[in-house]
């Protein structure tokens, strides 16, 4: 029948909804209630030092009796081994030997039995339970993980290795007891390549080691290459420069011959440079033909003649050693008669040089006079004479004015050095306009207007003029004017 009802009466999925959520209120009921023994949930701590352990029970209704309250250490799972006790009428006890006299308790009551571990060991690490005893509602707890850290110890070194043609470890890095394990890496990593090994120690701690190969060559030796360490209780990347040392056999060579070892030469010399590593430990100079001439002189790589004649007319053979092997050169000295000039740079190529400088300072000099001049022609007066003023009216208005003098304000046309005098009795004026200078013409060839001929034409015929009309309405130009002054137009005799 129930089966019948549940096959009519699915449960719906608002149902379940509640369903779910009355789970997660009981769960996290239980979960406060599991949180009246107040802990810190991880510490960490280095060896030799000292860490504190918090504990406190927290009862907000007062209901819970506390009876006894006991920490608990687990260094593995599954080992439990007591290390602190406190009772309230019995006093305190610390049953563990390895925790004695390293373990105290701060405070001497139950509400906040909070111990002190000094003196930390790396094998210390684990989980510390605080474990309280009470009624009615039994026993009560909470854990603290305590983590040992440890700085590692780190070193490097260079393995001396010979050259050749097979990889082998040429450079070491090694982290060693250090927690968590420390990170090592190389730079930079020329044709190389590094391997990493991980070794735990008893305590817990763990010892990292690099090694870093290639296949050495003589160019190897010296390079520089380094270590770098990373790891959680650094400060700081740990950095360890190196340098590589591969060792080789000689390599020889010689230095010093010019072609220029002519007769009466002195103090010729020749220098035997060897590459290796080791140093040479023994260098040494033989001549093809047998023993060294009488003027040759040896101080180890150096072999000098001290005067050059037939006799050094020879090959020379240096040999060094070390104890990877030895090595020669050999060099072939050929003395002449006469000492080879060696020539210098031709006069013609000097010149040339020379005058191409000077050439080159007079186009620098002459663009420079370039630019001042037209900045100076942009700056000064303009060079063109203005165009002369037209006179308004016609030649009809003028035929019929009558025949008046000049007024003060009017200006009469004076052929050179003529004199006019004004007729209020002052002055006179002359025409200081020459055909020379043209001084009041603005520095213009003077000019001589339609007007001033005009009136000269009537002078020399008695004051008469004559019945042309063309000629009275010839319309005059303007007079001579220098820059600045007013245009005014001459005087018109009719």
């Amino acid at each position: 029948m129930a089966r019948d009802y549940a096959a009519r009466c699915p449960v719906s999925p608002v149902r379940n909804t509640w369903l779910v959520a009355a789970a997660a209120i009981l769960l996290a009921a239980q979960g406060i209630r599991a949180q009246k023994v107040r802990v810190d949930e991880e510490v960490e701590a280095y060896p030799t030092e000292s860490v504190d352990l918090r504990c406190q029970f927290t009862d907000g209704a007062g209901r819970t009796k506390l009876t006894q309250v006991s920490w608990i250490w687990e260094p593995i799972d599954g080992q439990r081994d007591n290390i602190a006790v406190y009772h309230p009428i019995y006093g305190q006890s610390f049953p563990n030997l390895s925790f004695k006299d390293r373990v105290v308790f701060l405070h001497n009551r139950l509400e906040n039995p909070s111990i002190r571990i000094s003196n930390l060991k790396m094998s210390d690490a684990g989980r510390y339970t605080c474990e309280y005893a009470t009624y009615p509602s039994g026993n009560e707890q909470g854990t603290t993980t305590l983590i040992m850290l440890a700085k590692p110890k780190n070193s490097a070194s260079v393995v001396t290795v010979q050259a050749g043609s097979k990889s082998v470890v040429v450079a070491q890095c090694e982290a060693a007891d250090g927690k968590p394990a420390a990170t090592i890496k190389w730079m930079p990593l020329f044709g190389g390549n590094h391997s990493t090994t991980t070794t735990n120690g008893p305590d817990g701690t763990v010892t990292v080691r690099s090694e870093y190969r290639l296949v050495p060559t003589p160019a190897d030796n010296d390079r520089e290459l380094t270590c770098m360490v990373d790891q959680r209780t650094q400060e700081r990347q740990w950095v360890y420069p190196l340098r590589l040392s591969v060792e080789y056999p000689p390599s020889v060579s010689i230095e010093g011959y010019d072609n220029n070892w002519y007769v009466g030469r002195s103090d010729a010399m020749l220098l035997c440079l060897a590459n290796a590593n080791p140093a040479p430990t023994t260098v040494t100079w033989t001549v093809a033909s047998g023993s060294l001439p009488d003027t040759v002189m040896v101080d180890g790589n150096k072999l000098t003649v001290r005067k050059v004649d037939d006799a050094v007319n020879t090959t020379f053979i240096c040999e060094a050693k070390n104890k990877h092997g030895a090595s020669r050169h050999q060099i072939t000295t050929i003395v002449i008669e006469k000492r080879q000039i060696t020539p210098g740079p031709s006069t013609g190529a000097v010149i040339g040089g020379i005058l191409g400088a000077l050439a080159f300072i007079g186009i620098v000099i002459g663009i420079i006079f370039y630019i001042r001049k037209r900045q100076e022609d942009a700056d000064g007066p303009p060079k063109h004479k203005p165009p002369p003023p037209v006179k308004a009216g016609s030649s009809t208005e003028m035929l019929n004015k009558p025949s008046e003098p000049p007024t003060a304000t009017e200006t009469v046309p004076l052929s050179p050095g003529e004199v006019y005098y004004e007729p209020t009795g002052g002055e006179p004026v002359t025409n200081l306009d020459d055909e020379t200078t043209g001084a009041l013409n603005g520095g213009a060839p003077p000019v001589l207007d339609d007007s001033a001929k005009y009136d000269n034409e009537l002078r020399d015929h008695g004051g008469h003029h004559g019945n042309d009309l063309e000629s009275s309405n010839r319309d005059p130009t303007a007079a001579n004017i220098s820059r600045g002054e007013s245009f005014v137009s001459p005087a018109m005799y009719v």
